[in-house]
């Protein structure tokens, strides 16, 4: 067994491409919002489009086109799309709402406590974790366009 076959591998390099092209978007898109790149985008989670809805859509649409969508390499590769997709909507996307708060939380301490003994938490939490269903569906949709070019294309 070769460890370098790894970078042969389609459905690894299908899902990585996708990860990294959705990035790309969401690092532009966030840059055009704020006006100014920040490069943290690049690898940072949450944001439009879903890179975690791209890479996993990919691997499953790929995995389907390679296996077969009647095969059992492609149902568990679907049920996992479905999961992690599910996740950045409900529970990530909950996190980063509560980082949220308790950033302003904190903010809002301290205004109060400059002059105190007990300062409040110099770290601020990460607040860009989980993703609306609009960017799970973006994320989703590239990851397909991807998978489908990169299938039937290349």
């Amino acid at each position: 067994m070769n460890l370098l076959d790894i970078f042969q591998n389609e459905i690894i390099i299908v899902s990585i491409f996708s990860w990294a092209v959705a990035q790309i978007i969401k690092t532009i898109i966030h840059a055009i919002m704020y006006k100014g790149i920040d490069w943290k985008r690049l690898v940072g989670d949450g944001g439009m489009p879903s890179a975690h809805s791209a890479t996993v859509t990919s691997l499953a649409i790929y995995t389907g086109l390679t296996y077969g969508f009647k095969s059992a390499v492609f149902a568990v590769a679907l049920i996992f799309a479905i999961i992690v997709m599910h996740d950045a909507m409900g529970v990530r996307r909950e996190a980063g709402r509560h980082a949220k708060a308790l950033n302003e939380l904190y903010e809002n301490m301290d205004k109060e406590n400059q002059d105190k003994e007990n300062p409040t938490p110099d770290v601020m939490l990460k607040e860009f974790l989980g993703h609306s269903p609009l960017q799970v569906l973006m994320g989703a949709l590239l990851g397909l366009a991807i998978a489908l070019t990169y299938y039937y294309v290349v």
